[in-house]
């Protein structure tokens, strides 16, 4: 009887993959993790991790474990100066304001958007709608746990 070696199934489009992950500033702050939890799970292109992401994990197989640096074009993207809106006070009623205060606001569509009190005074308010992340270049920790085609 004659043993070949089957091919160990790697990272791709159409897979699933299986894994602990530790996303931290340069700094070394981290900013989310499973590792002190159950490992999260997703499908390539499903949305729940980002593309730069997952273009970088292509090509690893379960066991794998690596130390990525992603950079902000990757990851969350460079702030926008149209971001940054200033808004009159007024619409700020009864808030106690104080920078870095999250706020917030619903869109035409009533989708949600958070933005981060810049400055204020007593007639406007400048309110940073950029993510926390952009700009940042992140190191991704991840540990491959199982990699599944679909």
């Amino acid at each position: 009887m004659t043993e070949h070696a089957v091919a160990e199934q790697r990272i791709a489009q159409n897979t699933q993959v299986t894994l602990h992950f530790a996303l931290r500033l340069e700094n070394g702050d981290t900013v989310d993790s499973t590792f002190d939890k159950a490992p999260a799970t997703f499908k390539v292109g499903d949305g729940n991790l980002l593309p730069g992401f997952e273009v970088a994990l292509f090509g690893f197989k379960a066991g794998d474990k690596r130390n990525l640096t992603v950079a902000p074009e990757n990851a969350f993207g460079q702030p926008n100066p149209q971001n940054v809106q200033v808004i009159p006070r007024s619409q700020f009623q009864d808030m106690e304001l104080s920078e870095g205060l999250l706020v917030i606001f619903n869109d035409a569509a009533n989708t949600e958007l958070p933005g981060v009190v810049k400055a204020f005074d007593d007639t406007q308010v400048t309110v940073d709608f950029n993510h926390p992340l952009a700009g940042k270049t992140l190191t991704f920790d991840v540990e491959i746990i199982e990699v599944k085609a679909l």
